[in-house]
């Protein structure tokens, strides 16, 4: 049961044997083949070359790690953070149903999917530069951005470092304010930072060792929900991504540790000051942290899913006709 927590919480994946090897090609050479998706579904690709315009692409860090970068469509960049352990084969749906509005970019985080696998820059201060780099690689000077789960955490660490300058808008999608519960907290503080856990050793090693796991180490939700294959577009995206991908738990675990024990109320108080959309549904143990965010983010507009629209910590690929064109409502404001 853990290897199977391992390959689905958070998206985890990784592509064996590629990693730091992509070139600026199209997905299916970088690939290596086609892929045929199981649920046939109205409006969404059959197979991966019905992808119009797919590439993989990489380019090479100031502290020398090679980051890949999926990217698709045409018109203002759309800019997607993956959260820990995913990578772009999982926003497969999401590039499919708006590359027809966006040029959309997908970043595989260091240690994460085609990206290299490395030893070094296990922080999300890092991760944050990498993000920087990556705009800079593009030659973008104004995006929006879409930070899911601990890219939510990376885009938080951006502004806190470099501001929102190049951030036209911001959207954050169902990730605690503060992992890392405080002993010395009320329970409302812990709500509205969304605290799950009081030991990051024990959570990074249930996640990444095969450690024991309770409602004591982590939210048991997200890895429930994660294992609910209850759309077929999750199916879809979750095949595909397993076909090709795998994950180095070693690799994975460099970076958690940091995102656990991060605390951005400060920055997400004070910082975030640009328009801000907020997802997060009902079958969410973060919803209450995600209301706080919008209570105090100046006009932040918080989007929270029901349950038959699969308002989980997946929402954006188990809903993404629906997530798509409330993130398109937002974004064409």
């Amino acid at each position: 049961m853990r290897k199977l927590l391992l390959q689905t919480i958070g998206a985890c994946v990784a592509l064996a044997g590629l990693s730091g090897a992509a070139t600026a090609a199209p997905a299916i050479e970088v690939l290596g083949r086609d892929f045929q998706f199981p649920n046939v579904i109205e409006g969404m690709p059959a197979r991966l070359s019905d992808v119009k315009g797919l590439q993989i692409n990489s380019f090479t860090t100031n502290d020398g790690v090679k980051l890949s970068y999926w990217e698709a469509g045409q018109g203002k960049p759309l800019i997607f953070v993956p959260g820990w352990s995913a990578n772009g084969a999982q926003y497969i749906n999401l590039i499919h149903l708006l590359a027809r509005t966006h040029h959309v970019y997908v970043l595989d985080p260091r240690n994460q999917g085609l990206s290299q696998k490395v030893d070094v820059g296990g922080r999300i201060a890092r991760h944050s530069m990498d993000l920087r780099e990556l705009g800079q690689h593009l030659g973008i000077r104004s995006a929006d951005y879409v930070g899911h789960s601990m890219g939510a955490a990376i885009l938080w660490s951006h502004i806190d470092l470099f501001g929102t300058t190049g951030m036209r808008k911001a959207v954050f999608v169902d990730e605690p304010i503060s992992i890392y519960s405080h002993a010395d907290w009320s329970e409302q503080e812990r709500l509205e930072a969304g605290g799950t856990t009081t030991s990051p050793e024990r959570m990074v090693a249930a996640f990444t060792a095969g450690g024991p796991i309770n409602a004591l180490v982590t939210d048991l939700k997200v890895l429930e929900r994660s294992q609910l294959t209850d759309s077929p577009y999750y199916r879809n995206s979750e095949s595909f991504a397993s076909a090709f991908i795998q994950n180095d738990p070693k690799a994975l675990a460099r970076v958690l540790f940091s995102h656990t024990v991060n605390d951005w109320r400060d920055v997400v108080r004070s910082k975030v000051d640009i328009p801000t959309a907020i997802f997060s549904g009902e079958q969410s143990t973060n919803l209450p942290s995600q209301r706080w965010a919008q209570s105090v983010i100046p006009g932040a507009v918080l989007f929270s899913y029901t349950t038959a629209e699969h308002g989980d910590h997946f929402l954006m690929f188990k809903n993404p006709v629906k997530f798509t064109q409330d993130l398109r409502s937002f974004l064409e404001r």
